[in-house]
C-alpha cells in the first residue's frame, strides 16, 4: 500500500520540529506515505513551499494560494504575484492552495473583510480555470457559500474540500459537483459522530486522505504537532468505518489523489 498526504504545511512543521524536509519525508516513507502536497497560505511563504518540493522532488508537490484566515494581510498585488508564479508552469506546482472561505473567526468576518474574502476566492478560482489546476479548499462554517462559488466557477479540474467536518448532505453537494472530500484527523475522535457517519456513507472514489500537518492532530497525539506519518492513524479509522477491505481503500484513495494532485495531473 502507498499513501498521499494531500494537505500539509510542511514548511511550518520543519520549523516546529527543527528537522529538515528530507528528514520529514524519510519519516513519512516509513509509514508508506510516498507523496505529500505542501500548501501555501500567503505570498511570503510561496518561496518556502516551493523549496520543500525542490528538496525532495520525487515525493513532494506543492500548491500556491492565499488563505482566507490571512485576508487582512493579503494585498491585491499578491494575486499578481500568484499569477506570475503560475505562469512559470512548474510541473511540481499541482494545485492552487490553500484557498477558500472562513466564517468561524469573527475578526475576518466583518462586512469589509468578508467581501474581500469572496473577491480573493473568486479571483483564485479564475486563476485555477486559466491555468487548468485543481484547488485545495478551506471551508469553516461556509459550506453553503463555498458551494455557490464552486458551482458558478465550473472549473476544468475541480479539487478537494479539505479537512471536511459537516453533514452528509453538505458533502454530497460538493461531490455531485465533482469535488473530493478531504478526510483528516477529525474522524479519529469518537465524538465526531456527524463527520464519521458522513465519511462512512460517501462513495470511496470521493475521498482523499490528509494530515494538515502540523495542525489537526489525530486522537492520542493532541499535544504534539501533527506529521505526515500519522496519516496511518486516520487511514486505520477510515478502514474501521468503511465496508471495503483496507487494500481496496488504500488503492482507490491513492488513485483519487494521484489523478487530482499527482505529477501526472499537469
Amino acid at each position: 500500500m502507498q499513501f498521499f498526504d494531500t494537505h500539509t504545511h510542511l514548511d511550518y512543521l520543519a520549523q516546529d520540529l527543527n528537522l529538515s524536509v528530507s528528514q520529514l519525508v524519510d519519516n513519512a516513507k516509513k509509514s508508506q506515505v510516498e507523496r505529500i502536497l505542501v500548501v501555501a497560505v500567503f505570498a511570503k511563504n510561496f518561496a518556502e513551499v516551493t523549496a520543500c518540493s525542490r528538496a525532495v522532488p520525487q515525493h513532494i508537490v506543492y500548491g500556491l494560494g492565499l488563505h482566507p484566515l490571512y485576508i487582512k494581510r493579503h494585498q491585491r498585488t499578491d494575486l499578481d504575484l500568484l499569477e506570475q508564479q503560475l505562469q512559470m508552469q512548474d510541473p511540481y506546482c499541482t494545485a492552487i492552495a490553500e484557498i477558500g472561505l472562513e466564517r468561524a473567526v469573527a475578526e475576518v468576518c466583518t462586512s469589509e473583510l468578508w467581501q474581500k474574502q469572496c473577491e480573493f476566492l473568486e479571483a483564485q478560482l479564475q486563476l485555477a480555470k486559466r491555468y487548468d489546476l485543481p484547488v485545495n479548499l478551506h471551508s469553516r462554517k461556509s459550506h453553503e457559500q463555498l458551494y455557490t462559488f464552486l458551482k458558478q466557477a465550473k472549473l476544468n479540474k475541480t479539487g478537494v474540500v479539505h479537512g471536511f467536518a459537516g453533514s452528509y448532505e453538505q458533502a454530497k453537494r460538493f461531490v455531485d459537483l465533482g469535488y473530493k472530500i478531504g478526510v483528516g484527523g477529525t474522524i479519529t475522535y469518537q465524538r465526531a459522530n456527524k463527520t464519521r457517519e458522513t465519511i462512512a456513507k460517501l462513495p470511496l472514489d470521493a475521498l482523499l486522505l490528509e494530515t494538515d500537518s502540523p495542525d489537526m492532530p489525530v486522537f492520542g497525539f493532541q499535544d504534539s504537532p501533527n506529521r505526515p506519518e500519522r496519516l496511518m492513524v486516520t487511514f486505520d479509522t477510515l478502514c474501521a468505518l468503511r465496508p471495503e477491505p483496507p487494500e481496496q481503500i488504500a488503492d482507490v484513495v491513492w488513485q483519487n489523489s494521484e489523478r487530482l494532485f499527482g505529477l501526472g495531473s499537469r
